[in-house]
């Protein structure tokens, strides 16, 4: 094993259960602690040539990076944004899609101090001002292709704060932009380390929330040690591996599975460079790189399992997991029949890491979020605060009690009220239900707001999309509550069909007595329509909030 493969335990401790899996965890790190330098560039020099990334894009581009290139172009990068005038505490949004640009530019922005703010771009002009207006952007690093770049300079009519602006892939030359590709090239490949304290802001994300504006998270230095635990013990990621996770680089999915924890590792990321998804394309790259480990939200999953998985070789294969939506059991079950993998799944939040996981070793019960990470102590409470029995739908919240707390957010940036809202006495709110079984797994139910109250129980709307998308012919579904004159709230299904599918009556009753055999009576859908597409945030987040307020014309068959 090389020195880079075992690097990572110079910043942590572990301690393991009986089964082997991971119970404890702490991690071990100076005042100064820099991922950019403590972990790239180190690795760097221990095995210049080890593989860090191999890269490939739609046009048929491919490239391989060494650690070596990674560390001495985030250098370059930082030399780069210096002489433009960036400096230590400057906001700087990345909207890099999904270019190995992004690397250079995240890691040089760490080494002199600046915070990076990752976006979307799928973004607007007015999306934009908002950010650039909440967050003080005074520099951008922005892909030149789509129409993302003229949707900044239309924000830029509306805020002044940009003193810099540098395109990457711009095919040319553009006016008043800064060619982020050529310019790099002639900065130098050393940078003197510059140090400042680990618990000074590093990352600002603005979160994907389904009602009102995004807030902006802040992650100090310290949050990339967190993600160990992630690429290693859930991941299971291997150093001389090459691990794909799918995520824009505009997410925080992105840092869950393209850099930190990995890179921790010694171990390679691939990177698929696309714009619309396509799943046949995704598994054939999967296929052609000898991809080993896979993370990618559900829906993915199911898209692919759809495309036909019989039809790919994917015996490179190894591990695979999943996280940002709940996963429907229907799902595991395919997946695992196709290729004798279980799908491992986590849960968390852009505040976190992972707050519950399949931890490697575990033996995973379908359709459970897994048990508690070992960095936190999470419990389940009612609307009071006070901790539930086994059993019980509650909130998950985890209780810091002041201390400094591994993993988790600093706060919302020039947000202190809206901190005090979900984090306060010590307790941190996560606005999610999910109830916890005698064995300390961790069950999904919903989002607090999307807790459907119908004739005195309460219905979560997971459970029935699980029940919804066993039925071949529906392709996604949502479910809410909608109101009802007599029961005052019953249970609503929006269901888009599979190609071919046609709606019909018959269809409805067929939907509503398969979910009263699958299910307890009362938890059927007395609303069922069928749509086109589910409305969602740009994050790809069933907005629940607009699918209760349309009340579909089929109404319920079997009053």
């Amino acid at each position: 094993m090389g020195q880079a493969q075992r690097y990572y335990k110079n910043f942590c401790r572990e301690t393991f259960d009986e089964n082997s899996v991971l119970s404890g965890f702490e991690a071990v790190y100076e005042e100064n602690f820099n991922f950019a330098y403590d972990v790239v560039d180190k690795i760097a020099e221990m095995e210049p040539d080890r593989r860090a990334m191999v890269w490939c894009n739609e046009a048929g581009e491919e490239r391989t990076f060494t650690f070596s290139e990674i560390s001495r172009y985030s250098n370059k990068a930082a030399n780069l944004f210096t002489a433009f005038g960036v400096k230590k505490g400057d906001r700087v949004m990345l909207v890099l899609k999904r270019h190995y640009q992004f690397w250079f530019a995240i890691l040089g922005l760490h080494k002199i101090g600046a915070i990076a703010v990752p976006a979307t771009h799928l973004l607007t002009a007015k999306d934009l001002i908002y950010r650039f207006q909440a967050a003080g952007i005074s520099s951008i690093v922005c892909t030149g292709e789509g129409e993302i770049s003229g949707h900044v300079e239309d924000a830029m009519k509306s805020y002044e704060g940009i003193q810099s602006r540098f395109l990457v892939r711009d095919h040319g030359e553009r006016e008043d932009w800064i060619s982020f590709d050529r310019e790099i090239e002639e900065y130098s490949d050393s940078f003197e380390r510059r140090s400042f304290p680990a618990n000074e802001l590093m990352l600002l994300y603005f979160t994907s929330g389904t009602t009102g504006y995004p807030k902006m998270v802040c992650h100090n230095y310290l949050y990339p040690l967190a993600h160990i635990v992630t690429a290693k013990h859930w991941h299971n990621v291997q150093p001389d591996g090459l691990h794909l996770t799918v995520s824009e680089t505009g997410w925080a999915k992105s840092v869950w599975g393209k850099i930190y924890g990995q890179w921790f590792l010694g171990a390679g990321i691939f990177v698929y460079d696309f714009d619309k998804f396509i799943p046949s394309h995704l598994l054939e790259r999967i296929q052609k790189y000898k991809v080993t480990t896979f993370c990618a939200p559900p829906t993915i999953y199911r898209f692919l399992i759809k495309e036909g998985l019989e039809h790919f070789d994917l015996s490179s294969l190894q591990y695979v997991t999943t996280a940002g939506e709940a996963l429907n059991p229907e799902v595991f079950r395919k997946f695992q029949e196709y290729t004798g993998l279980m799908i491992m799944e986590a849960f968390g939040q852009t505040e976190t890491t992972a707050l519950t996981a399949n931890y490697v070793g575990t033996k995973t019960r379908v359709g459970s979020l897994g048990k508690a990470s070992p960095m936190y102590d999470l419990d389940v409470v009612d609307e009071s605060g006070n901790s539930v029995p086994n059993g019980t739908v509650g909130e998950l919240v985890v209780r810091t009690r002041g201390e400094k707390q591994l993993g988790m957010f600093v706060g919302y940036y020039e947000g202190s009220e809206k901190t005090e809202e979900v984090w306060k006495n010590g307790v941190y709110h996560t606005l999610d239900t999910v109830w916890r079984d005698d064995d300390g797994f961790f069950w999904y139910v919903g989002r607090m707001d999307d807790v459907i109250k119908a004739s005195g129980y309460r219905i979560g709307p997971f459970e029935i999309e699980s029940v919804l998308m066993e039925l071949p012919y529906i392709l996604e579904c949502g479910v809410t509550g909608a109101p009802d004159p007599v029961r005052g709230v019953v249970v609503k299904a929006s269901i888009v069909l599979t190609k071919g599918t046609e709606p019909s009556s018959a269809l409805v009753k067929e939907i509503q007595d398969y979910v009263k055999k699958q299910t307890a009576p009362y938890k059927y859908p007395r609303i069922v329509e069928f749509v086109d597409e589910l409305p969602k945030t740009i994050s790809g987040k069933i907005r629940r909030v607009e699918l209760r307020k349309n009340l579909p014309e089929v109404q319920d068959s079997q009053k």
